[in-house]
């Protein structure tokens, strides 16, 4: 049973960083690429970063370029998404997702409406003062 497990969300100050970490297996890692989604209460759901467990490219919507960076750590079976500069409109639930499909790349994985099998429960992020 394929297992992802966010955490790191919460209340954060415009201009702020948070660390979202997704956890999940080395199996997982090694054959499946993982993405962060996020959607807002009333808003469709737009895939933030994902990253290839083949040869680690990455993409990022153009509205987190510049201030978010998905990493992955093998050793300890984690996929983070480090997010600076934290504006408002970041406001929403955090999901992470894993793509077996090794044909697919990573930017059509983070398109809105793909289909994926696997997602975590996702963390709550709310940027406020």
């Amino acid at each position: 049973q394929l297992q992802l497990v966010e955490s790191g969300g919460g209340l954060v100050q415009p201009g702020g960083s948070l660390r979202l970490s997704c956890a999940t297996s080395a199996f997982t890692l090694d054959h499946n690429d993982i993405g962060w989604f996020r959607q807002a209460p009333g808003k469709e759901r737009e895939g933030v970063s994902c990253i290839s467990s083949n040869n680690g490219s990455t993409y990022y919507a153009d509205s987190v370029k510049g201030r978010f960076t998905i990493s992955r750590d093998n050793a300890k079976n984690m996929v983070y998404l480090q997010m600076n500069s934290l504006k408002p409109d970041d406001t929403a639930v955090y999901y992470c997702a894993a793509d077996a499909d090794p044909f697919r790349t990573v930017e059509a994985m983070c398109s809105p409406h793909v289909l994926l099998d696997y997602w975590g429960q996702g963390t709550q992020v709310t940027v406020s003062s």
